[in-house]
C-alpha cells in the first residue's frame, strides 16, 4: 500500500537517507522515496502507517499525520 508523508526536519542527503534506512529496518522490501525540498516521503509497504510514521520520527524527524 503507497502512502505519502510529510516529514520536516530533513535537510541533506544524509537525512533522506536516514528516512529510507529507518523504513527499510521496519520493511526490508519497502519502497521508499524521500523529497528534502517537497518534505515528502512516499513509502509502498504493508507496515501499518502508524508504525512507518514512528520509525521515520525515531530518527528524529517530525511526521505530520
Amino acid at each position: 500500500m503507497k502512502q505519502i508523508f510529510t516529514v520536516t526536519g530533513m535537510t541533506c542527503e544524509h537525512c533522506e537517507k536516514a528516512v529510507v534506512r529507518a523504513v527499510r529496518q521496519l520493511d526490508r522490501a519497502a519502497e521508499v522515496q524521500a523529497d528534502r525540498t517537497q518534505n515528502r516521503v512516499e513509502v509502498d509497504s504493508e507496515q501499518p502507517r502508524e508504525a512507518l510514521a514512528q520509525a521515520i520520527a525515531e530518527e528524529g524527524y517530525t511526521v505530520a499525520t
